[in-house]
């Protein structure tokens, strides 16, 4: 068996469940579930109508590659997106579909890290907890860059010494971060790229939530962006990771993209020719007529918006708004994250995730830990039930 399997942790549901086996809730409250990101608003008409109308495609073989189609609306949403020159994402060499990012961003590691010993898979703490099992089952070890309360909780990349970063071979970042919602900047993600280039590794971007955020005049920065600033017109050692999941609410689509520097393209789509992962032609048709939409995402994000600021107003100073994504990062009272997660299914039947399940005790701190993450999935009156719910645990 592959060793890195002794390495791997509990997912963070499976201690979840695990936690709240034993606790029962005897207030007869409906249960509200804010503890996995699974967006639940209505899925837009236009996928469901490209689904319908492409299912002959059922007779066929889908290409790994795509579709010309896919891949043409993907590069130009990309363009649009980001603010890049016309003809800047080349579709045929700089664009893959990908099964959602959480596979694409397993499989990158398991393409790009090449076992040599002391390899390391750098990445935020707390995390989507898929990069460390990539990382692990790449057979890299872990390099834990913390996102701790007093530095806003933004990843400290420059306490990294020169002398890490070159044993770096892959770095996941997250903008707008899973859990705490913060975004990197263009200045930020700049530096990275920087970084990069001076220490050959590459950066893997997760920009999955990087359509939900307060202002319609700063949406957030991408990788792509922050390249072609730095007159990398190849987009070189970045790839970007995109999901329609959380952008258009279809998380049972199973449908994103990678997407940057083409040499690293190229040998993840020989990847995944032998992984066998294409998406189904009906997949890649809803998923075109998707990326080509934006009324649909702007009616979602308004639909978030009002959630969040209903739930800033029910907690007060007590939370902050992200800066991207729909997820609440909450300091807990007393610190215990997982007794106040127990306490809020037993009294309030809330279920919500305890932070220190989302990160790793790294130096003896786990940076999650007196945190819990919310998930605001659920309709706007289930949400603001929740935080009314909410507001008298705190005030317990």
């Amino acid at each position: 068996m592959n060793p890195g399997f002794a390495d791997l942790q509990p997912y963070p549901f499976e201690r979840l469940r695990g936690l709240l086996a034993d606790v029962r809730h005897g207030g007869g409250l409906p249960l509200i579930d804010l503890s996995i990101g699974e967006p639940r608003h209505a899925p837009p008409a236009l996928v469901r109508s490209a689904l319908i109308d492409n299912l002959d495609g059922l007779g066929r073989y889908p290409k790994t590659a795509g579709s010309d189609e896919l891949r043409a609306a993907i590069a130009g949403w990309l363009v649009r997106r980001h603010g890049l020159p016309e003809g800047a994402v080349d579709p045929a060499r700089q664009v893959l579909p990908a099964s959602g990012t959480r596979e694409a961003l397993f499989a990158i590691a398991q393409c790009v890290v090449d076992r040599a010993p002391g390899a390391r898979v750098a990445m935020p703490n707390p995390f989507y907890q898929i990069y460390e099992g990539a990382a692990l089952l790449a057979g890299a070890r872990p390099l834990y860059i913390p996102c701790a309360a007093a530095a806003g909780y933004q990843p400290d990349f420059d306490a990294v010494p020169p002398a890490v970063w070159r044993d770096v071979q892959l770095l996941y970042i997250c903008s707008p971060h899973n859990p705490t919602g913060r975004v990197l900047t263009l200045d930020q993600l700049e530096h990275l790229v920087e970084l990069a280039q001076r220490h050959d590794f590459v950066i893997a971007s997760d920009e999955c939530y990087s359509e939900i955020y307060p202002d319609d005049a700063a949406p957030p920065a991408g990788i792509l962006a922050a390249c072609r600033a730095l007159g990398l017109d190849g987009f070189d050692r970045c790839l970007v990771f995109q999901s329609l999941s959380k952008r258009s609410s279809v998380p049972g689509l199973r449908s994103g993209f990678v997407a940057g520097d083409a040499r690293l393209i190229e040998r993840f789509l020989l990847y995944r020719t032998y992984h066998g992962c294409a998406l189904p032609e009906y997949v890649q048709a809803a998923s075109a007529a998707a990326w080509r939409d934006e009324a649909h995402v702007a009616a979602s994000r308004a639909i978030y918006r009002r959630k969040l600021a209903a739930a800033v107003q029910a907690l007060g100073a007590r939370v902050a708004l992200p800066q991207g994504g729909f997820c609440l990062w909450l300091p807990v009272p007393g610190g215990d994250d997982p007794a106040f997660t127990r306490s809020l299914y037993a009294d309030h039947h809330l279920r919500v995730l305890p932070g220190s399940y989302l990160a790793r005790a790294d130096g003896g701190v786990n940076p999650g830990a007196g945190h819990v993450r919310l998930a605001l999935v659920a309709d706007e009156a289930a949400c603001a039930q929740a935080m009314t719910r909410l507001a008298a645990a705190l005030n317990d």
